[in-house]
């Protein structure tokens, strides 16, 4: 019996070298940004303020802001909401306060309903002006409505997103 050192293995066994792979399989990450895409869109209509106003038409040109402001609607029965968070007028000025983190350089949307109560969107102002706020708007609708883009209601009728002001949005600072 003879014993074979340092040799060459036996017919049969070979030893496989592996070599490194130089591609990257980018199929798995196609499919997950695919999914986060159908996400996104599912998502991004239900982030629009959902309070329904019927906002009154006017011949103004759309503001263009980056900036988010905060929306104060007051719908056909008078209701107040911030954002979609129904409250009282007493509510108003504190609630304000909290969300945007005492700054009175906060930009506030108002959206009434052209059916609500003059007064109560008055006091909506009033309340906003005595809690420092100088960067009001109030929204409504462009005449030609239902421009997509143009700053109108959606065909549908169904209202506009926060961040994209309506033909009738001016900018005032309050007194």
């Amino acid at each position: 019996m003879a014993i074979r050192l340092g040799a060459r293995p036996a017919r049969g066994i070979h030893r496989r070298r592996s070599h490194p792979m130089a591609e990257i399989n980018v199929t798995p990450m196609v499919d997950v940004m695919l999914v986060l895409l159908i996400i996104f869109m599912v998502t991004a209509p239900l982030l629009t303020v959902g309070v329904p106003v019927d906002l009154p038409k006017t011949k103004a040109e759309a503001m263009q802001d980056p900036d988010e402001p905060l929306v104060v609607s007051v719908n056909k029965e008078g209701k107040i909401f911030l954002q979609e968070a129904e409250l009282t007028l007493d509510q108003l000025g504190p609630r304000v306060a909290a969300i945007s983190n005492n700054n009175p350089e906060a930009k506030i949307f108002i959206r009434g309903d052209q059916a609500a109560n003059y007064g109560i969107v008055a006091q909506v102002l009033g309340q906003l002006v005595s809690a420092g706020y100088r960067h009001l708007a109030l929204i409504s609708d462009s005449a030609g409505g239902g421009e997509i883009g143009g700053g109108g209601a959606s065909p549908d009728g169904a209202a506009p997103a926060p961040g994209t002001p309506t033909g009738g949005a001016a900018e005032q600072p309050a007194q």
